[in-house]
């Protein structure tokens, strides 16, 4: 089963995500935020102390075929991966393109590399019989960022989310800390 958290900063998708993930006893974290500064390296340790014992941490963001083989992927019966988002501004940051004078096909290109990415993973887990929940950040409901690294970081964002809810089984959207069902048997139940 595929399950996509999404919602706003703050809105306790993670936690949702980890409620989720609480329902097998094999476990592994998928870590994509890098410690880059104070902010990010607090945001790591809270997440780190939410998360039960018991459970794996892989920090990886790419080539998540190198895994497919090794004892942590094997042993796993459920992959939360946390977060999209961050996943994303990855290998934006490291992709060396000038985003202020850069041409539309090097980001359609960098988008493409993006998305085999996940789609590497998402097939893996498929045909390995691995469940997996991904957590990411609705980009589309704020301001238009007025810089272009900003726009273009909310269009690919965006697209792969949509693509996440498209192979998903079951997309949540967090309000206030409050999960919607919005795809899957529990939507519109109410």
């Amino acid at each position: 089963m595929i399950q996509l958290v999404t919602g706003g900063a703050r809105s306790g998708k993670s936690r949702y995500a980890e409620k989720l993930a609480n329902r097998s006893e094999q476990v592994t974290y998928i870590a994509t935020a890098l410690p880059i500064d104070d902010a990010m390296k607090d945001r790591i340790q809270h997440h780190q102390k939410s998360r039960p014992q018991a459970w794996k941490t892989l920090e990886r963001d790419r080539n998540f075929y190198q895994v497919r083989n090794q004892e942590i992927w094997q042993d796993s019966n459920l992959f939360l991966l946390d977060c999209i988002t961050i996943l994303v501004t990855n290998h934006m940051m490291d992709a060396e393109i000038d985003y202020d004078a850069c041409t539309m096909e090097e980001i359609n290109s960098l988008e493409k590399k993006i998305l085999a990415q996940i789609k590497q993973l998402i097939d893996q887990a498929i045909v390995d019989e691995k469940d997996l929940v991904i957590v990411t950040n609705e980009v589309g409901l704020g301001l238009v960022p007025s810089y272009r690294l900003g726009n273009y970081f909310r269009d690919i964002a965006g697209r792969v989310n949509q693509y996440l809810a498209e192979r998903a089984d079951e997309v949540y959207l967090c309000v206030s800390g409050i999960p919607l069902c919005i795809k899957g048997e529990q939507a519109n139940a109410c």
